[in-house]
């Protein structure tokens, strides 16, 4: 999941390209030129800009930013000539000059094929309830081809004309969620029109099919955890209801965006109990969704409560939920997992980071001068780090 950190320019030229985009598509469909499609506005153009090609061909993106750059100053002499009389033809000419010289990228580099629902947003918020349901939904419908582990491996794969792919692979990981969801209800289909994956649209509601998606980012951290140490794309923490004492019950992601959380799978033995730490919120996940029937003081008291949690971390553990008891995950303060212990480690360290997806900071634990104490612990350490080296998700070739 690492990446060398990219070109502050590159970051600052998707943004543009992608806001760019959308308020397009907005205007579009104000002006009523493009309708709904399930329940969001449609995307109305066959293609969209490659945002995915653009961070790997460093060539192409710096082509795309220059001619923005020649767009931006002919814009710019045309405004300055219509008010400048005596040396209009001057700043036309200049304007002219940099619309001629910019290195424009080829159109077939920099489009893609674009479904209607390319953006498209999950309306799940990634929640328990919504991963249940995307289980149960691979369960019926995925699993024959994909596999229980969703590397592609399904006892029905060998019989397709093309195998399935893997859920471990970033690139998948990293498709726009609403070109995943048109694939989901629309098919695939090869360069020669033959189906390489049948379409569920009259199978599953809008709802399921978000939900499956969920699911699978699930899966993908889970396979991706237990066969290679890390997941392949970042995962934020799935969003629940969540009871603290006798404080009214509150969502999960109430806490995203100001405080740090560590989840902990808890069956009920007393002596397992977390104590409460100042540093994060403590969230137990409980077999049945119920509190302990007693909480000594300084042990951890909120609970998130489903049922249905207790079997949605054993899937992003990649454990069976009968071995879960114990597990514990931290959660940075934006609300991403970022590393994981099993029951009975060895405490923590940078080994237990199963999300690596920033770039390392300078000043960062790893990276200390001459002269500068260590931090006292393993865990405080790996806190350091992680608040040093923010998670950067890209999705359908953009920053989110």
């Amino acid at each position: 999941m690492s990446a060398p950190p990219p070109p502050a320019w590159l970051d600052a030229l998707l943004r543009v390209v992608q806001e760019v985009q959308l308020a397009l598509w907005q205007l579009w469909h104000a002006l009523g030129w493009s309708g709904n499609l399930h329940g969001q506005p449609a995307w109305p153009w066959s293609h969209r800009i490659a945002g995915e090609t653009l961070l790997i061909d460093l060539g192409l993106a710096r082509q795309l930013g220059l001619s923005v750059l020649a767009i931006v100053l002919a814009l710019t002499c045309l405004v300055v000539a219509l008010g400048w009389r005596r040396r209009r033809m001057v700043w036309l000419g200049i304007g002219a000059l940099a619309l001629v010289a910019a290195p424009w990228p080829s159109p077939v580099l920099l489009v893609t094929p674009a479904a209607p629902t390319s953006f498209h947003q999950s309306p799940t918020r990634f929640a328990v309830d919504a991963i249940a349901t995307g289980a149960q939904v691979y369960a019926q419908h995925c699993v024959a081809c994909h596999g229980t582990d969703g590397r592609g491996e399904g006892p029905q794969a060998a019989t397709l004309s093309r195998w399935p792919p893997t859920f471990l692979s970033p690139l998948l990981g990293r498709r726009a969620e609403g070109e995943l969801f048109w694939h989901i209800v629309a098919g695939m289909r090869d360069g020669d029109g033959h189906t390489t994956m049948p379409a569920f649209g009259d199978q599953l509601d809008d709802a399921q099919a978000w939900a499956v998606i969920d699911y699978l980012k699930t899966l993908a951290a889970g396979t991706g955890g237990a066969t290679q140490g890390s997941w392949p794309v970042p995962l934020r923490l799935p969003d629940v209801t969540v009871r603290c004492g006798a404080a009214p019950p509150r969502a999960l992601d109430d806490w995203r965006g100001r405080q740090r959380v560590r989840v902990v799978a808890f069956d009920g033995a007393p002596a397992t109990l977390p104590f409460d730490d100042p540093r994060f919120l403590t969230l137990l996940v409980t077999p049945d969704g119920l509190p302990p029937a007693t909480i000594p003081d300084f042990r951890a008291g909120c609970v998130a409560a489903s049922a249905q949690a207790w079997p949605v971390f054993a899937r992003i553990a990649g454990v069976d939920p009968a071995r879960l008891p114990g597990t514990t995950w931290l959660a940075d303060r934006d609300g991403w997992l970022r590393a994981q212990a099993a029951p009975g480690g060895n405490g923590w360290s940078d080994a237990s980071l199963v999300c690596t997806a920033g770039q390392p900071a300078q000043g960062a634990p790893g990276g200390r001068g001459a002269g500068q104490r260590p931090p006292p612990d393993g865990l405080t350490a790996l806190l350091l780090r992680i608040d040093a080296e923010p998670v950067r998700l890209v999705q359908g070739g953009f920053i989110h």
